[in-house]
């Protein structure tokens, strides 16, 4: 995102109106309080693009430390501390374009969603170099996501919604899972299920791929009847 200043005149000149953003997750309310407290506080100096290159350069370094883990299972702490820097940039700058009054929408959506979606392929792909996960699970996760995203952009475009959460989960949530499966890993490396050896890392990975797929279709469903009621042919 960027701190050039947005007047209400770009949307007559563009035609271009920002979605509705809805974020209903579990840790909304206390995150978005601690996020408007942090931009309060954040130094002049730091702009929104400072912090989406942050939280860009930190997910793919947490997706290194999953690679190396492979090797050394440490660097798994190490990869929540990325993590905890990617909810910071990531989340933090577009509350601080807000704050400060200084939003661009289009530059900002497209670039925070661009940036997200090469960060999540840095993310899968160290995940499936690991050796705690499949690498047929991990790129399942990944396909999932970016289709749930394609979902998402989608409905932004149609309804003038933009979907941030679904089902009470959001990108906080899923990191923090993540972080817990990090610490999982640390204890049960693997285990038996039905017979067959896995990490705590497939087991999520494969929860985590139905639940995502269920969210695209319900969404997927849901969308193309209320535009269907909306756009009715008589």
């Amino acid at each position: 995102m960027s701190t050039q200043t947005y007047s209400p005149t770009s949307e007559k000149q563009t035609g271009f109106i920002p979605a509705t953003r809805q974020q209903q997750s579990f840790l909304a309310a206390a995150e978005n309080r601690c996020l408007l407290w942090l931009a309060e506080r954040t130094p002049r100096w730091i702009n929104s693009d400072h912090l989406t290159l942050l939280g860009f350069a930190a997910q793919c370094m947490a997706g290194a430390c999953y690679a190396f883990a492979r090797w050394n299972r440490f660097t798994l702490l190490l990869g929540i501390v990325f993590l905890a820097l990617n909810w910071l940039g990531d989340s933090l700058d577009g509350t601080l374009a807000r704050v400060r009054c200084c939003q661009r929408p289009r530059y900002g959506f497209y670039v925070d969603h661009i940036v997200d979606t090469f960060a999540a392929f840095f993310l899968m792909g160290g995940l499936a170099l690991s050796g705690y996960v499949h690498p047929a699970i991990a790129f399942g996760m990944l396909i999932t996501f970016l289709m749930l995203s394609i979902e998402a952009y989608l409905g932004a475009y149609t309804l003038g919604r933009f979907q941030l959460s679904y089902w009470k989960f959001g990108p906080t949530e899923i990191r923090l899972l993540l972080a817990v499966g990090n610490l999982a890993l640390l204890r049960w490396p693997a285990a038996k299920v039905l017979g067959t050896e896995l990490t705590p890392f497939d087991v999520g990975g494969i929860i985590g791929i139905v639940g995502m797929s269920l969210m695209l279709i319900v969404s997927a469903v849901q969308h193309t009847r209320t535009l269907y009621r909306e756009e009715k042919i008589s």
